[in-house]
């Protein structure tokens, strides 16, 4: 945490507490419905440029990880690939008719 504060401080692309924020978006963001994912994905979603894109959230939190020291980075990689791995998640398959196949 130290780290990430004095990231915070001293880097101009870096509010107090942006990091925390960027993990927190890209975690709500990944747990979505798949519609919804879908949705951003073909025709990209309007609230972003008020809400904060989750996007540029991992982004940030990508370049945060380069910034940091190695042991501090690998720490934050493994709680921002918790969500990672879940938009990594292959989608379930759908028959013809939209519903999802079971067998």
């Amino acid at each position: 945490m130290s780290e990430i504060i004095r990231l915070e401080q001293t880097r101009n692309y870096l509010q107090p507490g942006d990091v925390g924020a960027a993990v927190s978006l890209w975690k709500d963001y990944v747990h979505q419905p798949e519609r919804d994912l879908w949705h951003d994905y073909e025709w990209g979603n309007v609230h972003w440029h008020c809400c904060a894109n989750p996007l540029e959230a991992r982004g940030v939190l990508d370049t945060v990880m380069r910034a940091m020291s190695a042991r501090s980075a690998r720490e934050l990689r493994k709680i921002v690939s918790r969500s990672d791995t879940v938009w990594s998640l292959p989608s379930p398959p759908y028959d013809a008719d939209g519903s999802q196949n079971t067998s």
